[in-house]
């Protein structure tokens, strides 16, 4: 029989997001809690044939793959992971496999945290249900400026959505010109300017050497006290710590963030204190849609390496 588990199903959907039942001689396992230490998730794997992980969640570096004898195939949701070091399951004769992941969910969220930021949806909800009433002064996003923090496949998605509302749009990249920024509904400018004259400034970057901490003290001393700073990319790109301190000293109006340094974000961790900061957990991809593809493409990936056949193969060079 083929051990298979599934990691770090916080909501417990993977279940009936695809037919597991298709696999024959296989049983299931799902952790829905996350498994915060190396030795932990050694211990509780050592079993296990299969492990289907979720990006961004459980790493497996080369420490943690040796240390799992039994394991034949690896698979994680997307068809990217820095997390996972493919050379050490190469090197195992393990199998790597990835998934399709739709990208829809992420920027809906974006667009969902700055409608909660502007029209004050949370305060306003919290006061209806203590039995209080009109607590919050919204304010209008037409007129506003919508700067757009790295303009790729997210954030040209950002840039049509902002002219929807009426706002002028501004975005910069390092790589950004004018003919891609004019293409897709934007005015590219500098760094400093981006900073200085938005209203909103959505980050959309991918983390990589180039942006880890491409926004930190001097970056967010540029930014208007009335500006809001959504991130649902990743974490580092933001220096957390300069961010805390902005935030305490109302530098800026408050954040939106979906994404954090360490994840999940600990429950004593300062973010959770600030009440300018609106926080959801990493909660971008995490709707029905994409896990009906991402669990059912895992189950195909499972039924291709059974028969010898498998697909979407990541460390096969």
């Amino acid at each position: 029989m083929t051990r298979v588990a599934i990691l770090d199903d916080y909501q417990n959907a993977a279940l009936t997001a695809a037919d597991w039942h298709s696999l024959h001689d296989t049983k299931v396992t799902v952790f829905t809690e996350y498994m915060d230490n190396e030795d932990t998730v050694a211990e509780a794997l050592q079993p296990f044939d299969v492990i289907v992980g979720m990006r961004e969640r459980t790493p497996f570096p080369k420490s943690l793959i040796d240390r799992l004898p039994n394991l034949k195939l690896l698979i994680t949701t997307g068809m990217l992971n820095r997390s996972f070091d493919m050379d050490a399951a190469r090197a195992r004769g393990i199998t790597v496999c990835g998934t399709r992941m739709p990208g829809v969910s992420a920027y809906e969220l974006a667009w969902a945290i700055i409608m909660a930021l502007s029209k004050k949806l949370v305060e306003e909800n919290r006061a209806m249900h203590e039995g209080r009433w009109q607590e919050g002064i919204g304010f209008e996003l037409k007129g506003k400026t919508l700067g757009i923090l790295g303009l790729g496949n997210r954030g040209i998605e950002m840039a049509r959505l902002g002219n929807a509302f009426g706002m002028k749009v501004i975005a910069w990249s390092q790589n950004l010109t004018d003919e891609r920024a004019t293409e897709h509904g934007a005015t590219r400018v500098d760094k400093d300017d981006l900073f200085r004259q938005s209203d909103i400034l959505t980050i959309q970057l991918v983390l990589g050497d180039r942006t880890r901490g491409i926004v930190g003290v001097r970056e967010l001393g540029l930014m208007k006290p009335t500006a809001y700073l959504v991130n649902t990319s990743r974490g580092p790109i933001v220096d957390e710590k300069a961010l805390i301190q902005a935030l305490k000293e109302k530098k800026i109006a408050g954040a939106g963030l979906d994404v954090y340094d360490v994840e999940p974000l600990p429950a004593d961790h300062p973010l959770r204190g600030l009440d300018n900061a609106l926080l959801t957990g990493h909660t971008g991809y995490v709707v029905e849609e994409l896990f009906t593809v991402t669990y059912g493409d895992a189950v195909e990936n499972i039924q291709g390496w059974l028969d010898g056949k498998p697909v979407r193969v990541l460390n096969d060079k």
